[in-house]
């Protein structure tokens, strides 16, 4: 299945966020900001990262759904996402 804006939807912000935040983060550790601030901002890249890759999955099962509701094939298999979903989990 192709990645493009339309089926990314917010997944595209939210990696922008996360990218925002990653920065900043870099930025913390190089200023010799306090541990716990750095890893309390990390974990939150993180989780920023998982939720974008958990709305790529959700849209792509979206789109193969309604693919077969008009009688077309496809784009990808749902086995397939789903091993993409437990590669995030």
């Amino acid at each position: 299945m192709q990645m493009n804006q339309e089926l990314a939807g917010d997944a595209v912000a939210r990696l922008r966020r996360a990218n925002g935040q990653l920065a900043a983060v870099i930025a913390m550790i190089e200023e010799g900001e306090d541990c716990v601030k750095v890893l309390t901002q990390l974990a939150a890249v993180s989780k920023a990262l998982d939720r974008a890759g958990f709305k790529l999955v959700a849209t792509g099962l979206k789109h193969c759904q309604a693919a077969a509701a008009r009688g077309e094939e496809a784009p990808m298999e749902i086995a397939d996402l789903e091993k993409l979903f437990l590669a995030l989990a």
